[in-house]
């Protein structure tokens, strides 16, 4: 029997290829950041303290336990009505703990991105990169989708910045792919999600270089067409690693 859930998009539950949670069930940002936090962490029960702190990061109130209590006996509710727990999926409250458990063979998108950015590396890694198509899809696929809109808090915006590099990584396989053919789009975009990634301005000069453009692949330029790196006060300091020179210079002797 099939189970997956999905923490990044749209937050729901699925069975069989059926959603039987959908996101609006969460009934707001606090029901979806609480569910998607204890999947994550369900490994451990976490402590409500915890679970305050995360769900209410700028200021508690001096009833946030009954919040608290409220939207966990909602959680509960929602699960045993849809008869998950007769298919492995339990909650558990007890001693001011909570723990979210799911079947050992249950697939959560999140994960799944990360096992698949794991195998596309590998892949690259073995100069096998054709064979991180399937897996480098799958990654920058999830790692697109947004985490969580709407919703504050350092929880949040720290999963989010796993994802957004999670997606870099995925365009650099893709693009050490597409490095075959001369296509430099990939690494392009990944350029604009990153502008100081060193692996992806390598790969954009030997993009350009294989295509014979001689003129771009000399010097590594961001996506504005600013030379590499940018001059300014943040970034004055800031100077590529001696690999890349020395990429630089070779490309430039070409």
């Amino acid at each position: 029997m099939g189970r997956r859930v999905y923490v990044t998009g749209r937050v729901a539950v699925e069975v069989d290829g059926q959603i039987v949670i959908d996101e609006r069930r969460f009934r707001g940002k606090q029901g979806r950041m609480l569910f998607a936090y204890l999947v994550c962490e369900r490994s451990r029960p976490v402590a409500k303290e915890e679970l305050a702190l995360v769900l209410w990061p700028e200021e508690q109130s001096d009833a946030w336990e009954a919040a608290l209590s409220a939207l966990t006996s909602r959680l509960a509710a929602l699960l045993s009505s849809e008869g998950l727990e007769d298919l492995g999926m339990s909650f558990s409250r007890q001693f001011g703990q909570y723990q979210l458990k799911l079947p050992s063979d249950s697939w959560v998108d999140i994960e799944a991105g990360n096992s698949a950015l794991d195998r596309a590396e590998a892949a690259v890694r073995n100069n096998e990169a054709r064979n991180a198509l399937g897996p480098t899809a799958v990654a920058a696929s999830i790692a697109r989708r947004p985490f969580l809109p709407g919703v504050d808090g350092f929880w949040r915006e720290s999963l989010q910045g796993k994802l957004d590099r999670q997606l870099v990584r995925a365009l650099d396989c893709l693009g050490e792919m597409q490095l075959e053919i001369g296509e430099q789009q990939t690494a392009l975009e990944a350029i604009k999600l990153d502008p100081y990634r060193e692996r992806t301005h390598r790969a954009l000069m030997r993009a350009y270089a294989a295509t014979g453009n001689r003129a771009k692949a000399v010097p590594p330029t961001t996506s504005s067409g600013s030379c590499w790196p940018p001059k300014s006060a943040q970034t004055r300091s800031r100077r590529p690693r001696r690999c890349t020179w020395r990429f630089w210079v070779k490309r430039a002797a070409a």
